[in-house]
């Protein structure tokens, strides 16, 4: 690969993407911009980074902020796990390491939330370490390059590109090769109809000159997505509406939702139950439907059903997990892309 490296990095010198994360040398940037890139495109993640930023210029800022806070900047994104791990990483540093982005590839592993890619990336683009940053778009690119055939998600996989990226990054520059790898298989080496006329490695690439770029990477088939079929109920006492908030863990961790109740099927199943044990609800409210709507994730298909009762304040009562907001201040609270669906 030695050979094609040149190519490659003129290739990225005239082609890359302007991009803000990478016009600096701060770790805390480029950690923001790794995590918000998770399961997120460029072109979407853009405005939450500069949003971010903004909004916490600093590690001790995130540290010192509010988890309502940050999820509010980070609504819409989704996977909330990453916006939490990052506010315990953020005190991480400045208890265990004085406020100071650790710069030793071990000591950046020991962070929450960030694994061996995130850590990898960090470490060249930040602190010029020759580690190879191998995510997804490295992944495929190494795959066909180098003719791997063990399935792409697999650890036999990783260690093998690993080893082989270790031998090829140079040491001079290892964040323009992690950057020119990345960029690679986002603008040229793509899932499907690469574009192989115009690729600085093609010289040298084993699927190509093998007429294996379809076959390349070796993909898993992944599992089929759950049909889950969920009702939310929009209380409304008044000028107040009732919100739940969901456990930090699993699914929307942490975030605001009306109340819901889970069934079999589109229809509405027994929720006089739920309603009364819960709010003190009389059992004889009817729900007017107000709104049906799908969201994939991804592992679930939800059709969500969102229903409406306006309530007598002398019947109702609150239990814990759930709080009764002013509508106007909805919007306070971070809530989930399915809820925005049902509020927007």
């Amino acid at each position: 690969m030695k050979r094609v490296i040149p190519k490659l990095l003129t290739w990225y010198q005239n082609s890359h993407r302007e991009l803000p994360w990478r016009d600096t040398r701060n770790p805390y940037f480029i950690w923001v911009s790794e995590i918000i890139l998770q399961q997120t495109r460029v072109d979407q993640g853009l405005n939450y980074y500069y949003r971010f930023v903004e909004k916490f210029p600093t590690i001790s800022n995130l540290a010192d902020a509010t988890e309502q806070e940050v999820l509010i900047i980070w609504q819409g994104l989704g996977y909330y796990a990453r916006a939490r791990n990052m506010q315990f990483a953020a005190k991480q540093i400045v208890n265990e390491f004085n406020g100071e982005f650790p710069s030793h590839i071990k000591d950046i592993l020991t962070l929450k939330g960030i694994g061996e890619y995130t850590a990898a990336a960090i470490a060249s683009f930040a602190f010029q370490q020759p580690f190879p940053a191998i995510d997804g778009n490295v992944k495929r690119v190494t795959a066909r390059f180098f003719g791997i055939n063990a399935p792409i998600n697999t650890r036999a996989f990783f260690q093998n590109a690993q080893n082989l990226l270790e031998e090829a990054i140079p040491n001079d520059c290892p964040d323009l090769f992690n950057q020119a790898m990345i960029e690679l298989g986002a603008l040229i080496c793509l899932p499907t109809k690469p574009k192989c006329d115009i690729c600085p490695l093609a010289e040298l690439c084993f699927a190509l000159h093998h007429n294996e770029i379809d076959s390349l990477p070796v993909v898993i088939s992944k599992t089929k997505a759950k049909q889950v079929f969920l009702h939310f109920f929009s209380l409304e006492v008044l000028d107040s509406i009732v919100l739940h908030k969901r456990p930090s863990s699993g699914i929307w961790g942490g975030l605001y939702e009306f109340p819901s109740i889970e069934s079999d099927s589109i229809d509405l199943p027994d929720y006089s139950s739920f309603l009364s044990d819960k709010f003190g609800i009389p059992k004889s409210s009817a729900p007017l439907k107000i709104k049906e709507v799908k969201h994939l994730l991804t592992h679930q298909n939800i059709h969500a059903t969102l229903w409406e009762i306006k309530l007598n304040p002398a019947h109702f009562i609150i239990n814990s997990s759930f709080y009764l907001v002013k509508k106007n201040e909805l919007f306070n609270f971070p809530i989930h892309k399915l809820m925005l669906k049902f509020v927007t």
